[in-house]
């Protein structure tokens, strides 16, 4: 079962169009998947997802992207939905987004403000509902050993490695923001607000200093 459908712009991840829901689902798991969703269109829009095609597993289901002419489509499915068929949903909807012109979408600001876009998901997938009918039938059958295999990893190395950059990130700008501490603006300050004070006392010192050895002058005299 195709459960969730997000389209997006590779350029800045931004999301332009959902596909209907799966009404069974309930709202946290719905929530959940598409935040997760549209991590993976943000990890696609750094260079982080360089493959054109990904599987990607969670839990016990699997989200499948494929990436065409900077515009990224990400459908979640079961696990045991057959993933060549979830290919040929993307493939078709791919097909069908190329009919815009792409000056309308660039020109799209707000995340999912292409609704024309999402009834033409709703119709694409109703057609992938059932895989047992003779189209889908065709489709599973069709060259199959001329499949192209797609890469597959688990969404947990994916969060793994993101967080692993955010620290290297982290760990770089740390060194420069010490060093900007004892940078000559810090030291020109500390100078001018200490100067004045450390001289005063080096003045009493020496004053103190000096009316000790005119006393005892004196006293010997």
């Amino acid at each position: 079962m195709v459960k969730l459908t997000i389209v997006g712009r590779v350029s800045d991840g931004l999301p332009l169009a959902q596909g209907p829901r799966y009404t069974i689902e309930e709202n946290n798991n719905f929530l959940f998947y598409k935040q997760k969703a549209e991590f993976i269109l943000k990890e696609i829009s750094k260079g982080a997802l360089a493959h054109s095609k990904m599987t990607i597993h969670i839990d016990h289901h699997c989200f499948n992207h494929l990436v065409d002419n900077g515009i990224i489509f990400i459908t979640l499915c079961d696990s045991s939905y057959p993933r060549k068929l979830a290919f040929h949903y993307l493939q078709d909807l791919q097909k069908e987004f190329e009919k815009f012109d792409n000056r309308l979408v660039e020109k799209i600001t707000r995340p999912y403000s292409f609704v024309k876009f999402d009834s033409i998901i709703g119709n694409i997938r109703r057609q992938y509902t059932d895989t047992r009918t003779q189209a889908n039938l065709s489709k599973l059958n069709a060259n199959r050993k001329q499949d192209v295999e797609i890469v597959t990893k688990h969404i947990s190395e994916i969060l793994e490695r993101r967080q692993n950059a955010e620290i290297s990130d982290r760990i770089f700008v740390t060194p420069q923001t010490v060093s900007s501490i004892w940078s000559s603006p810090r030291l020109e300050v500390i100078a001018l607000k200490w100067t004045p004070i450390t001289t005063i006392v080096v003045v009493a010192v020496v004053l103190l200093w000096a009316s000790l050895v005119l006393t005892d002058h004196i006293i010997i005299s």
